[in-house]
């Protein structure tokens, strides 16, 4: 008899997010970057780390579960895979990998992946139970968001493109080597001349002219004048190339390219800054302080102009001064100060 079953009672496979898949997507995560091709230049990296300490200063109203280290996941997470998810525990628990169900558009549940040590675990929650911070949602599907450099694609591809050129012609081409003519010579004299070039740096060479008389006649009127074959990289513009594309993935992070301009200064460090928290951290904080209003229970808010410090401290400073003089001759004048904001509109910033 043949003493085994022709099919199992049970088949145990290895699932998709195993030790094995969280080991190989931890890996790749660290060699090429989770999105983008761009991810591992020191451009993109320097606006993300703008936008965790951005985020991580950030002053959080309403809730004790948005600690400081949440928010600076949550911004590395939404600055290279355009979305963050959290599972809502005693405390916000990130979320390696999941899938979810929608309904009109609307995530109902998630199969959420959550990393360990040895070897992390899947299970499915309901969406009350995860924050899902989203950025450059698409309507096509509005329930995962999009990182800066995958709506770049065009200006990181060119980055990468001219790094990768770069970094193969300072590998591979004769950057600094010279050719110089010498008379006629058996090839194992000329490796013995050239082996003598090595380390003489600062050195006085002697060696025997060009000008010789060689068939009945005189040699080439000419002496040893060595030609370069370093290539000349200012003709195929690498350097303007290189400042183009680097502009272009600052815009697409929110970072005014003159942060890394080399002749920037103290003003424009300031704009910058400024305008990265307000056109940039603040409504992507506005967009978590929502979902996390609706998923805790208790109306949160998230400012990052205050620790930012993103206004013009002395342009601030005159208009107040400005303001009260101006609240003081109205008082005198018997005119109401409240009628007098209401014309002026500051009324909604009281």
């Amino acid at each position: 008899m043949w003493p085994f079953k022709r099919k199992p009672a049970q088949e145990t496979r290895a699932s998709g997010s195993g030790f094995t898949a969280e080991i190989m997507s931890a890996r790749e995560s660290y060699v090429a970057g989770r999105r983008g091709i761009a991810e591992l230049t020191s451009t993109a990296q320097g606006a993300v780390t703008l936008w965790e300490g951005g985020l991580a200063l950030a002053d959080v109203d309403g809730t004790d579960m948005l600690d400081r280290r949440s928010l600076a996941l949550a911004a590395r997470s939404l600055a290279l895979r355009g979305e963050a998810l959290f599972l809502i525990r005693n405390r916000l628990v990130p979320v390696a990998d999941w899938d979810l169900r929608t309904r009109d558009g609307i995530p109902t549940a998630y199969r959420v992946s959550v990393s360990e040590a040895g070897g992390g675990h899947s299970f499915t929650v309901l969406a009350a139970e995860v924050l899902h911070f989203c950025i450059g949602v698409d309507p096509v599907a509005p329930w995962c968001g999009t990182a800066p450099l995958r709506r770049a694609q065009l200006t990181a591809g060119l980055l990468h493109a001219v790094e990768t050129a770069l970094s193969e012609i300072f590998e591979d081409a004769p950057i600094g080597t010279s050719i110089v003519p010498f008379p006629e010579t058996p090839q194992t004299d000329l490796e013995q001349m050239a082996r003598g070039f090595r380390g003489k740096r600062g050195r006085i060479m002697l060696r025997e002219s060009v000008n010789v008389a060689a068939a009945g006649g005189p040699g080439p009127m000419q002496d040893w004048r060595p030609q370069d074959v370093s290539p000349d990289l200012s003709k195929s513009m690498t350097r303007e190339t290189l400042a183009a594309a680097r502009d272009g993935i600052n815009m697409a992070f929110g970072v005014l390219p003159g942060l890394t301009a080399p002749a920037t200064t103290g003003p424009m460090v300031r704009e910058a800054q400024r305008h990265l928290a307000q056109w940039t951290l603040q409504p992507i904080a506005a967009q978590m302080a929502d979902e996390a209003s609706s998923k805790l229970g208790a109306q949160v808010r998230i400012d990052t102009l205050r620790p930012l410090q993103a206004f013009d401290a002395g342009g601030r400073a005159r208009a107040i001064t400005a303001i009260v003089g101006a609240l003081a001759q109205a008082k005198e004048a018997g005119v109401d100060p409240a009628k007098a904001l209401e014309l002026t509109g500051w009324q909604d910033h009281q």
